[in-house]
């Protein structure tokens, strides 16, 4: 059997946290602040990346923004848990 291809995105390795976004989107705006919150507190470093500033995530993440990476790992879709990070982060 091949081993499967690892389809992580490049760019989910540029911060600890990593947050795939899109302009007028009402749950990547709710992600952010999420995401803004609970790094300033653990003092974790972030990036939101523009899903439409790359034809690669764009086809791969098409509407299934926000997508939020922690440590280069997929870590949630749409809904982002503060809890749940926090304490990934810690």
């Amino acid at each position: 059997m091949a081993p499967v291809a690892d389809t992580t995105p490049e760019v989910a390795h540029a911060a600890r946290v990593v947050v795939i976004t899109r302009d007028g989107c009402h749950l990547c705006t709710e992600a952010l602040t999420i995401v803004e919150t609970v790094c300033d507190q653990v003092g974790a470093e972030w990036l939101a990346v523009d899903v439409d500033a790359d034809e690669g995530l764009r086809s791969t993440y098409t509407d299934h923004v926000p997508v939020t990476f922690v440590d280069g790992n997929e870590f949630s879709v749409w809904v982002l848990d503060a809890d749940r990070l926090r304490a990934s982060l810690t």
